[in-house]
């Protein structure tokens, strides 16, 4: 994967990074139908999301223990044992990606945006465990890719509608509620999506 070059990324013209990308009614892929993403790199290269909104199977604290970090400092802790994993995208599946609150850095941690940085590497993970990691935070594997120019074709085809972000919905486990929010702070409706063109 390339890494997110901030200068590239800031005088790149007509940017979507740290917005919200929203899977229209007329897109019928699997793996987005129905989806939120957060975009955290658009350049002339290309772009990277991770959804928001689609929790797998796997609970986090099983996939901590499934790659042998303690969580034996959370027991008792039903917020964090009822938290699942996101399945973030069909890119790097095997690979994890943190999108968490800055604040802290770890052996691979990338600045996305004001106040928000995207981790992968394991040390975040161990930290979370032991209530030494970030506050807020989204687990995902896997993330979604776009080559260049590819999303800005699907956009003008009608298959996105892009929302500034809203931090509050980010970190959200109101899955099934975050797409009718995100579309909500446009003044618009999910049912009204029909019939409204890419936004920016």
């Amino acid at each position: 994967m390339n890494q997110p070059n901030a200068s590239e990324q800031e005088t790149f013209d007509g940017s979507l990074a740290n917005q919200f990308l929203i899977a229209m009614p007329s897109l019928r892929d699997p793996w987005f139908s129905g989806s939120m993403s957060y975009l955290w790199k658009h350049n002339n290269e290309g772009a990277l999301g991770i959804v928001v909104n689609k929790p797998s199977r796997l609970r986090v604290a099983d996939l901590m223990r499934e790659l042998n970090i303690d969580t034996s400092s959370r027991l008792g802790d039903s917020d964090f044992h009822n938290q699942f994993v996101m399945s973030g995208g069909p890119v790097e599946k095997d690979k994890g990606f943190i999108l968490h609150e800055s604040g802290q850095e770890w052996e691979y941690t990338l600045p996305v945006a004001k106040g928000l940085s995207v981790t992968m590497s394991k040390d975040i993970l161990e930290d979370i465990a032991t209530r030494k990691g970030p506050e807020n935070y989204l687990i995902a594997m896997g993330c979604a890719g776009w080559d260049a120019g590819q999303l800005e074709n699907e956009i003008n085809e009608n298959s996105w509608l892009t929302v500034p972000v809203i931090s509050s919905l980010l970190f959200s486990r109101n899955y099934e509620k975050m797409t009718e929010s995100a579309v909500a702070s446009l003044g618009i409706s999910l049912s009204q999506l029909s019939s409204v063109a890419g936004h920016s």
